[in-house]
C-alpha cells in the first residue's frame, strides 16, 4: 500500500455557492459508476439541517439511473465532506460513508476537483458539460501532484 501525505483540500468552501448541478468531466473508475455511464451529473441542495442532499444521475444503456444520498461537512471549512447513499435509517452504520474532499475549486465555482484521501476516487466536475482543455489539464496536474494515478482516468461523455 502506498503511503501519501494528507490530501490537501481548498481552504474553505461557501457551501451555498457550491449547491446546484455539476457535470462530471472525468473520473477514476469506481464500482458504483460503470465505465459505460454517460451524462453523469451531481446536483446538490442544502437541507434545513445544514446537510446536503446529493442527487447523482447517469445514463446507462439509454436509461437514466439516479441515486440520492446525503453529505455532511466534517468541519467548518466545508471542503471535507462525508457522503452516504444508504437509506436514511441506515446512515448511522460505521464505514458506510465515502470521503468527498474538495481539492481544487475555481474562484467562480465553475470547476471543482474532488477526491478521496486514499487517492482511489477522483472526480473533475464543472457547471457546464465541457471545459477548456487548459483548465482540464491544470486540474489533472493538481491531482497528479497530490498523488493520484490518472492512468485509468475515464473521460465522461456528456451529450448536453
Amino acid at each position: 500500500m502506498t503511503s501519501h501525505p494528507e490530501l490537501a483540500t481548498v481552504a474553505s468552501v461557501d457551501i451555498e455557492r457550491y449547491m446546484g448541478t455539476w457535470y462530471e468531466i472525468a473520473r477514476l473508475p469506481m464500482r458504483h459508476e460503470p465505465e459505460d455511464a454517460t451524462d453523469v451529473t451531481a446536483t446538490y441542495s442544502l437541507k434545513d439541517d445544514g446537510k446536503v442532499e446529493v442527487r447523482n444521475r447517469m445514463r446507462r444503456r439509454g436509461e437514466i439511473e439516479e441515486a440520492i444520498g446525503e453529505a455532511t461537512a466534517l468541519d467548518d471549512s466545508a471542503s471535507r465532506l462525508e457522503v452516504s447513499f444508504l437509506p436514511e435509517g441506515l446512515r448511522w452504520i460505521p464505514f458506510t460513508k465515502g470521503d468527498y474532499w474538495i481539492i481544487g475549486l475555481e474562484p467562480d465555482y465553475s470547476v471543482a476537483l474532488v477526491g478521496s484521501p486514499d487517492r482511489k476516487y477522483l472526480w473533475l466536475l464543472a457547471r457546464t458539460p465541457r471545459i477548456e482543455p487548459t483548465t482540464r489539464a491544470r486540474y489533472l496536474a493538481l491531482a497528479r501532484a497530490q498523488g493520484f494515478d490518472l492512468s485509468p482516468l475515464i473521460e465522461t461523455p456528456q451529450s448536453a
